[in-house]
């Protein structure tokens, strides 16, 4: 059989096969920009706080002066 012999209508059965498919959902960005900003900000936080933080060591001047 022909297609042009076909009851069928050839742009139909275009338009059926495209609405059958499922529709494609665009990926979000969000969540991803979301995610990098949380990590730069905790990465900005731990690196001024090694900056400001006083040292765990100390030593008094009086022990280290010459006598």
């Amino acid at each position: 059989m022909n297609e042009a012999d076909s009851i069928v209508d050839a742009a139909a059965m275009a338009r059926a096969r495209t609405l059958l498919h499922p529709p494609v959902r665009p990926e979000r960005m969000w969540p991803a920009l979301a995610a990098a900003t949380l990590l730069a900000l905790s990465a900005v936080g731990f690196a001024s706080a090694m900056v400001l933080a006083p040292p765990l060591v100390t030593e008094h001047v009086v022990e280290t002066a010459p006598r």
